[in-house]
């Protein structure tokens, strides 16, 4: 028989409560086995000793670009960053030029993934029409054709109103709405969080309530019309309103990102734009109750937000800079060192965190190893350690401010649908 037969690594697979040193036979693209000692004649074998075989990570919010801003993105170069950073599965938003508000724009961009993807692009559909927040799009529709979430991300919608009609007109389709959660009336041309340091620095802050304000808003929304996902969490205090509101019984899930687990507002140092991001950075106790709030549940999902720009976007004066960090590449690696490694986490709640959970919230037929499942496949390198280096970036953008980092636990094999597209040695293996 043909297929891929994955020997002595050990399989995590939450879904399934397993943690088990396995092999995995993957056949006619689908999980085909998954026990100890197979054979399988035909099959290209592959030792895995040392290593993870985890369901394929799934990245719900990512900004690929096209159409209209390619100079930053593409979805060929976003889906191999995200192939190279063990992502199977990509989901990406709604705000490109033209917005994809339609069904015409979501049809363009599955097109463009059925030629050059490398991995599973999987379209956001906009709630507003051109993301001005005022008429709700044809959900039902962009659902039909492949539509996976709706989300004005980058955008928040300030009417309440219409994020209530937003909200009853996707729940009538069982798909989840995204919110941007920002108040822009108080973030009011801020470029970083405020704070003594951004007085210190002469830089125009954004106050934490322009988060907590949205937050708040979104929940007493949620708690009355609809099911509601809360992306980019930052804030301790918006913490706080998310774990109350989830003991009540609100029909929210929320979400952080990496480098709001990892970085504070000090990286901003001598004005680096490559840690200009929006949400902004904040403070350590912000940092530090996100991480307690993985380890307790309270958020559901850690996303890249991965924003690519090019070099002109970002070599300019901090407040003129544009907000984002490119992530997809350094995702993984900088999760497993800096929060497994060290103990905050299990390998087990990661994998959860960044294939299970997405999997279950937004509906998708992903996130397990179990018999008969499409072999979407993440390999993670324990043994393997290097330092970031943004000009291997597959990605166009190389705004991170993780760059020369040491880090382990990188992607070692990257597996879509049966099919290897990536190994560290080979790189992105391209669409035949």
């Amino acid at each position: 028989m043909s297929g891929l037969l994955l020997k002595n690594g050990t399989v995590v697979d939450p879904s399934q409560g397993l943690h088990k040193k396995l092999d995995l036979l993957v056949a006619d693209g689908k999980v085909a086995e998954l026990k100890e000692n197979i054979s399988a004649d035909g099959a290209e074998v592959y030792d895995l000793q040392d290593k993870i075989i985890a369901p394929g990570l799934i990245d719900m919010h990512v900004h690929l670009r096209e159409p209209g801003q390619e100079e930053k993105e593409t979805i060929k170069t976003g889906s191999k960053a995200a192939a190279a950073g063990g992502f199977t599965s990509i989901a990406c938003m709604a705000n490109t030029d033209p917005p994809a508000d339609d069904v015409s724009l979501i049809k363009h961009i599955q097109e463009v993934a059925r030629r050059h993807g490398i991995v599973n692009v999987l379209p956001i559909g906009a709630c507003t029409i051109g993301l001005r927040g005022e008429f709700i799009t044809q959900i039902g529709e962009m659902q039909r054709f492949g539509a996976v979430a709706f989300s004005d991300d980058g955008q928040p919608i300030a009417n309440a109103q219409v994020l209530r009609k937003v909200l009853e007109y996707a729940g009538m389709f069982n798909s989840v709405v995204i919110s941007h959660c920002e108040d822009k009336t108080l973030t009011n041309g801020g470029s970083m969080n405020e704070s003594a340091l951004s007085t210190k620095l002469g830089l125009p802050g954004i106050p934490i309530a322009s988060e907590t304000t949205m937050v708040a808003r979104d929940i007493e929304i949620a708690k009355n019309f609809g099911r509601i996902h809360l992306a980019h969490i930052s804030a301790k205090a918006s913490l706080d309103l998310v774990r109350q509101a989830k003991k009540l019984g609100a029909p929210i899930t929320c979400e952080t990102a990496p480098h709001y687990l990892l970085l504070t507002e000090e990286a901003v140092g001598a004005y680096s734009t490559n840690a200009k991001m929006s949400p902004p950075l904040r403070q350590e106790a912000d940092r530090l109750a996100l991480l307690a709030a993985l380890q307790d549940g309270t958020i559901d999902i850690i996303a890249t937000d991965h924003a690519p720009h090019t070099l002109d976007d970002k070599r300019v004066e901090f407040n003129l800079a544009s907000f984002g960090i490119s992530g997809l590449e350094t995702a993984l690696p900088l999760l497993y060192t800096h929060l497994v490694q060290t103990g905050l986490l299990t390998i087990d709640r990661l994998v959860e965190l960044m294939s299970v959970n997405p999997a279950k919230i937004f509906a998708l037929d992903k996130g397990t190893l179990k018999i008969g499942a499409a072999a979407d496949i993440t390999v993670i390198d324990t043994q393997l350690t290097k330092k970031v280096d943004k000009t291997k970036f597959y990605s166009k953008g190389k705004n991170t401010p993780f760059d020369g980092w040491e880090l382990g636990g990188w992607a070692a094999m990257t597996i879509v649908g049966g099919q290897i597209k990536y190994t560290p040695e080979k790189g992105v293996w391209l669409k035949t």
